[in-house]
C-alpha cells in the first residue's frame, strides 16, 4: 500500500508539474513571437510530453542497473503506443459524442499538411529506431542516434518557417507565477518553466522507484508495467485537452497536440535509449511498436488517399490498444 501511495503521490507531483511548464512554456511562446502552429506543434507537444520523457530519463542515468534500464525502454516505447492507439480513439469517440456540434461528422476539420508532415514524420523516424535495436555495431547505432536528433531538428525547422497559424483562436490562461499581470516579465515566466521542470524531475525519480517495488510485489515485468502505467498516468490526463478542442470544432488542436508529441517522442527519446542502454527491444516491445505504427499508417493512409480524415479511422487506434493489454493480461506476452 506504502508502495501504490508513493506512485499515485509521485504521478500528483509530475502532472502538477507538467500544468506549470505547459502553462509557462505557452507564455514563453509568446513572448518569442513565435506563431501558434509552434507553440501548438513544438512548445505545448513537448511541454506535455516532458512528464513521459523524464521517467526514462531518470530510469536510465539513476535506475538500478538492468532494472533502471528496463523500465526506462519500457516508458520509451509506451509514449508512442499509447498516443498513436488510445489518445486517437478517444479523440474519435469525442467527435462521434459531439456530432450534433459538427457540421459534418464524417470529416474532422484538420489541416491536412500538418497531419501528413507530423505522421510521415513518426512513421520513419520510429521504424528506423525500433530497427536499430537489430544492429550490431555501436558505430551504426551511433549514425541512427545522428538521424533522429538530426530528423527532429529538421522538423522543427521546417514547423517554425512556416507562416501563419493553425486557424484556430488558442485560448492564454494567466501565468501561474504572476496571476494578476496580463504581460509577465520574461525572467517569471522562465522562472516558473525551471521550477516545474524541478517538480517534473523529482516525481519522475520517485515513479521510477515506485514501479520498481510494485513489479517485485506483483511479479509482473517492470517494462511491461512502466510501457502501459507511464504514458497512461503521466501523458493521457494532457491529452485531455484534445477532447475539450474537439468538442470546440478545434480538430487541428485536438490532433495537432498528439502529432506533435509523437513525432518527439519517436525521435529524441528513443535516440537517448539508444545512446545509452543496449537498446535490446523484447518481443512484447516489437509488438507494441508494430501496433503504434499499423494504428498511425491507417490514419496516414486516408489523409494521403482521400485527403480528409474521419473519426473512425482514429477509434481503430483503440483495437489495437485492447489487443496488447489483453494479451498481457492473458499472459500471452510477458
Amino acid at each position: 500500500m506504502l508502495d501504490i501511495a508513493l506512485l499515485l503521490i509521485s504521478l500528483g507531483i509530475i502532472l502538477l508539474g507538467a500544468e506549470v511548464f505547459t502553462n509557462g512554456i505557452e507564455w514563453l511562446g509568446k513572448k518569442l513571437n513565435l506563431s501558434e502552429g509552434a507553440v501548438g506543434s513544438i512548445l505545448a507537444a513537448v511541454g506535455t510530453a516532458l512528464p513521459e520523457t523524464m521517467i526514462p530519463v531518470i530510469a536510465i542515468l539513476f535506475g538500478p542497473g538492468d532494472a533502471g534500464h528496463e523500465i526506462g525502454i519500457g516508458a520509451i516505447l509506451g509514449a508512442p503506443f499509447m498516443l498513436s492507439t488510445l489518445a486517437f480513439f478517444l479523440v474519435g469517440l469525442a467527435a462521434m459524442l459531439y456530432k450534433n456540434r459538427r457540421c459534418n461528422i464524417f470529416k474532422m476539420k484538420v489541416d491536412v499538411t500538418t497531419m501528413n508532415r507530423d505522421l510521415s514524420f513518426f512513421l520513419i523516424v520510429y521504424t528506423v529506431a525500433m530497427l536499430t535495436a537489430l544492429l550490431p555495431s555501436h558505430g551504426l547505432k551511433l549514425l541512427v542516434i545522428i538521424f533522429l536528433v538530426g530528423a527532429y531538428a529538421y522538423y522543427v525547422w521546417s514547423t517554425l518557417r512556416e507562416e501563419g497559424d493553425l486557424g484556430e483562436d488558442h485560448d492564454l490562461s494567466p501565468l501561474f507565477f504572476s496571476h494578476k499581470s496580463p504581460d509577465p516579465d520574461l525572467k517569471i515566466v522562465v522562472l516558473q518553466v525551471l521550477v516545474a521542470l524541478g517538480l517534473i524531475i523529482f516525481g519522475a525519480h520517485e515513479f521510477v522507484a515506485s514501479i520498481e517495488h510494485l513489479a517485485e510485489m506483483l511479479g509482473v515485468p517492470r517494462f511491461i508495467l512502466a510501457l502501459i502505467i507511464a504514458p497512461v498516468a503521466t501523458e493521457l490526463p494532457e491529452k485531455f485537452n484534445s477532447i475539450i478542442w474537439v468538442s470546440k470544432g478545434k480538430d487541428t488542436l485536438a490532433l495537432g497536440n498528439i502529432t506533435g508529441a509523437m513525432v518527439f517522442q519517436s525521435s529524441l527519446i528513443p535516440a537517448l535509449g539508444i545512446g545509452l542502454t543496449e537498446w535490446k527491444l523484447t518481443f512484447p516491445a516489437m509488438i507494441s511498436a508494430v501496433l503504434a505504427l499499423a494504428s498511425a499508417f491507417i490514419v496516414y493512409l486516408q489523409l494521403r488517399q482521400r485527403k480528409y480524415l474521419t473519426p473512425y479511422s482514429l477509434m481503430i487506434g483503440g483495437a489495437f490498444y485492447l489487443v496488447f493489454v489483453v494479451l498481457v493480461v492473458t499472459g500471452v506476452i510477458r
